[in-house]
């Protein structure tokens, strides 16, 4: 699940891939290590969301970098997709058994319109936008990326939210078929996000099609995929098959494993360590040498922090990882 800093960690201490793919051992790793201070937060509700709002011009000036693009190449073969492994390179490999088409999304929970509705149907009418964001990823690494697709806003406005919509809950396709990754309880699947709605109804979130104006490649997580850019990559969950409006905060699937390592809220946030590794610092995937690629510093909300820290205005960041 995670790569370690080489130049800081000696090979020997590097868990070995196979540890993943058994739960119980991984289950029992984890259950050794120092606990975040969110372990006595689990079930409990968070404060309610900020008034605060951001001005739709600083709401698009972080839809762009000047920061140099992460390859091609480095985005479609370096994937965390557990459904078809747990290897960086196993979802490029095992993915093209994933059929992207036809594909629908069933809308379900607090909404006026809810239903099955087909890919194309969903996004019908919503104008297609390129933006460029970071991916940071817990285990230390990141990415610059090209995306296109649609505000998930002007998606989930289609199905008319009501008052008790608190959150909005996504589910991962889950086919033994078409995703042999699934034989390896290493998660309870299927894989499961969720964000609170104002979160999800923040421009910065995405639902991306595309990468590098090409469509977006199964171990990407075609045909439909969240990017939320402020938050570690696991929230950007792939390959969408229901969106349901909930009421209270939905089960998701790391926080459900592992809820003293992977809060629900999972802002990017370098003062507060992994119990296992810093998040002070990244990599930058670049090439080949991907293990010695040169660290960053990472910042709050992972750069973003203009267009989103009033979401969460008077809530305790450690607390509510």
């Amino acid at each position: 699940m995670s790569l370690r800093d080489a130049l800081r960690i000696p090979e020997s201490e590097i868990t070995d891939e196979a540890v993943y793919r058994d739960r119980r051992r991984l289950l029992a790793l984890l259950a050794a290590t120092p606990a975040l201070g969110l372990a006595g937060c689990a079930g409990a509700e968070p404060p309610p969301p900020s008034t605060a709002r951001v001005a739709p011009a600083q709401a698009r000036s972080g839809f762009r970098t000047d920061e140099a693009l992460t390859r091609y190449e480095d985005i479609t073969s370096y994937n965390n997709f557990y459904e078809f492994g747990t290897g960086k390179a196993d979802p490029s490999r095992a993915a093209k058994t994933l059929r992207t088409a036809p594909w629908s999304v069933e809308v379900a929970g607090e909404c006026a319109k809810p239903g099955r509705i087909a890919l194309e149907d969903l996004l019908r009418g919503i104008a297609s936008e390129e933006r460029i964001y970071r991916l940071r990823c817990v285990e230390g690494w990141s990415m610059v990326i090209p995306w296109t697709g649609v505000p998930l806003a002007a998606v989930l406005r289609r199905f008319e939210p009501t008052a008790k919509a608190k959150y909005v809950a996504f589910t991962t396709l889950a086919d033994r078929e078409q995703m042999p990754g699934l034989r390896f309880r290493s998660i309870r699947w299927p894989y499961r996000e969720g964000l609170r709605i104002d979160e999800a109804m923040h421009p910065l979130a995405f639902l991306a099609t595309g990468l590098y104006g090409k469509a977006l490649p199964q171990q990407n997580g075609a045909p439909l995929r969240l990017v939320v850019p402020w938050k570690y990559g696991f929230k950007s969950i792939k390959s969408i098959v229901q969106i349901r409006f909930v009421e209270r905060m939905p089960s998701t699937a790391w926080n459900d494993l592992q809820p003293s390592e992977y809060g629900f809220f999972s802002n990017v946030n370098p003062a507060v360590d992994h119990p296992r590794w810093s998040q002070k610092t990244e990599r930058r995937i670049a090439g080949t040498n991907r293990l010695l690629a040169n660290r960053i510093e990472t910042r709050p909300f992972n750069g973003y922090a203009d267009q989103v820290a009033a979401l969460y205005a008077g809530m305790d960041l450690r607390k509510w990882y």
